[in-house]
């Protein structure tokens, strides 16, 4: 009996220490890394998930995901013609990123024609040669070049570039390049760490940790560019642009970009576009050269706060409203109009204004899709063909009897006030003065400004404007529909809502 006892003791330690052998001595098999570009094109509007990545072990460190990495990164190089005579090199780089252009700028000289020199990232993403990059440091370029970490110089062909998330797809002729895998920057959590990796300074191939501070950054651009950033603590400088941000399974989970800083130089903001953004448009750079997107003829608010939610009786700040319909685009002939929210795309929910922006940007253009949304309290649903989007020039607002319970000093326009003013809007109430430190200047209001419509009406003269507000009690909204035009005539229109004071 005894023996048997002892047999029994002997097997079960020996399972356990077999059992350990294989966890945790034996070498973790390793999964074959894939290209983002060995899958088949999507029809556009389809999501693109990661690929399968390489795992690595469970004693993961900062040295494990750099050896991985780094070698599929590279120094990118571009010379194109320079605008000003005794420009810096790395100017457009100060003016976009910065936000601190050089004081030393000199008048420009029409007969020079030099070249410029500016220094970023790029990163391979397949085994044949193609890497991704900033859009800004190719554009305008006479020639790429590119420098491994091994040492070897190639020349590069710019396949496609996409200046509205400035992403730009390159190559390099070649094959049996180690390169990099998109993994997926949906699963990311503020505050997991992440490697940016670089040639900031021209310090080539450096390495800097941070944490993930914040995801769906818009740094406020104003360019039309799609904009649902990871920001980032991870040191970021003038020369890592274009460079992976990856995180700790070794999967680039976003290209960095730009950074937030007065002095030029890193204080710890940093922002990266998603791998979620560059997965879909990638595959359309290689097979276009260019991306296509949807456009459904809207102009949309900044997200809904609570001023708005109590003015308009929501339930909820979810959706995205309405400030102004395209004449005879898709969401006018669908019966969308002003103060609309739109709440859902194709049975989708619609969390904000940013969120609608990338739905509709990524529906094919000649798609019919459904609309469901919110007028007057009550929930309704349209159809829409989406049409593509064609990229309009950027446009800058104007620097553009008072009413004491607003703050505002109007003027009632008709077509000689306009042309006197200069305006191409002929009819509404001209903001001529704002109160100083009124709730109408804090909610962003100036001259210049034109009130088209007050709660939901037209408002084209003073008395219409009284007998709107006059009923109104302190503490109540106020909503109105704005024009703001620049020096050219062209003009946007926005929503603000106002609280009558006492």
């Amino acid at each position: 009996m005894k023996k048997s006892i002892w047999i029994a003791m002997g097997a079960f330690f020996l399972g356990v220490f077999l059992a350990g052998y294989v966890f945790v001595y034996l070498p973790e098999k390793k999964a074959e890394a894939k290209s983002i570009l060995a899958q088949t094109s999507n029809p556009l509007g389809t999501q693109l998930f990661a690929d399968g990545a390489q795992q690595l072990g469970p004693n993961l460190d900062f040295v494990a995901v750099s050896e991985k990495v780094g070698p599929s990164v590279v120094r990118l190089q571009t010379e194109r013609p320079a605008q000003m005579e005794g420009q810096d090199p790395f100017q457009d780089f100060w003016d976009r990123f910065f936000n601190n252009p050089n004081p030393q700028r000199r008048n420009q000289n029409p007969r020079e024609t030099r070249l410029e020199t500016l220094i970023g990232t790029a990163f391979f993403i397949s085994p044949d040669g193609y890497l991704l990059t900033n859009n800004h440091l190719v554009e305008k370029a006479k020639k790429i070049t590119v420098f491994t970490i091994g040492g070897d110089e190639y020349e590069v062909k710019v396949v496609g570039t996409d200046p509205q998330t400035d992403v730009a797809l390159i190559k390099v002729e070649g094959k049996n390049f180690t390169f990099a895998e998109l993994g997926d920057s949906k699963a990311l959590k503020v505050g997991e760490w992440v490697l940016a990796i670089g040639n900031p300074l021209q310090m080539e191939h450096t390495v800097t940790a941070g944490i993930v501070s914040a995801k769906g950054r818009q740094i406020g651009s104003g360019d039309g560019s799609y904009e649902d950033f990871i920001q980032t603590d991870a040191a970021i400088n003038r020369g890592n642009s274009g460079g992976p941000l990856v995180n700790m399974k070794g999967q680039v989970i976003g290209i960095n970009s730009n950074i937030l800083s007065a002095s030029g130089g890193s204080i710890g903001i940093g922002f990266a576009i998603p791998s979620e953004i560059v997965k879909k448009v990638v595959l359309q750079l290689k097979d276009k050269g260019r991306v296509v997107r949807g456009r459904l003829g809207i102009t949309i608010q900044g997200d809904i706060d609570q001023d708005i939610q109590k003015a308009l009786g929501l339930k909820d700040r979810k959706g995205a409203m309405l400030t102004n319909v395209d004449k005879d685009g898709p969401a006018e002939k669908a019966g969308l109009r002003r103060y609309d929210i739109i709440i859902a795309i194709n049975g989708q929910p619609v969390e904000n204004n940013n969120d609608l922006r990338f739905k509709i940007s990524e529906i094919a253009p000649g798609t019919t899709i459904d609309i469901t949304y919110i007028r007057n309290g009550k929930e309704m649903t349209t159809k829409a063909t989406v049409v593509e989007l064609t990229p309009q020039p950027k446009v800058k607002p104007a620097a553009a009897e008072t009413n004491e319970s607003v703050g505002l000093k109007l003027e009632a326009l008709n077509p000689a006030t306009a042309r006197r003013y200069g305006l191409k809007t002929e009819r509404g109430l001209l903001i001529t003065d704002v109160a100083e430190g009124s709730y109408a200047e804090r909610r962003g209001l100036q001259p210049g400004d034109i009130i088209v419509e007050a709660n939901q009406k037209k408002v084209e003269t003073m008395d219409q404007w009284n007998a709107l507000v006059k009923p109104l009690k302190p503490g109540d909204a106020l909503i109105l529909a704005v024009r703001r035009e620049d020096e050219s005539g062209e003009s946007q229109e926005f929503i603000v809502t106002l609280r009558i004071s006492d």
